[in-house]
């Protein structure tokens, strides 16, 4: 499996009203939340992603709908398909990723460690894998 990935699983409560699902920072999410966007309306084909971060941590929820998410630690490769909101995906630093195969209804939250700082993002994969060596 690709390093600093793994798969959170969030309480589920359901009655006759519904279902609902708590996420909280620091306890069912393993750090402070500080920026929250989601992806929708994505187009058949298209691809999404394609970099890495060097300190930012990140869930990504498909709150409905299906994406699937091309994961890379410059060692490894694995794709895994988010289908459950019940279910997080949870991306440490240096893990590339790209997001594909979109369902038409998809939207996909993102919860971050960070807020966005163009600076801590690797968006050329040759530089992803030579910095992934070195560590």
């Amino acid at each position: 499996m690709v390093k600093n990935v793994r798969i959170l699983e969030f309480p589920c409560y359901l009655d006759r009203f519904g279902s609902l699902v708590a996420i909280e920072a620091c306890d069912t999410i393993p750090f402070d939340v500080k920026r929250v966007y989601y992806i929708f309306g994505v187009e058949d084909g298209v691809r999404r992603g394609f970099h890495s971060h060097e300190a930012l941590e990140q869930v990504l929820v498909c709150v409905h709908g299906s994406v699937t998410i091309l994961l890379d630690d410059g060692s490894e490769r694995e794709e895994i398909v988010l289908d459950d909101p019940t279910k997080g995906l949870y991306l440490g630093h240096m893990v590339w990723r790209e997001m594909f195969d979109f369902s038409s209804d998809a939207v996909l939250l993102v919860m971050a460690s960070e807020h966005y700082d163009t600076s801590d993002y690797i968006r050329d994969y040759k530089v992803f894998c030579r910095q992934t060596q070195r560590r």
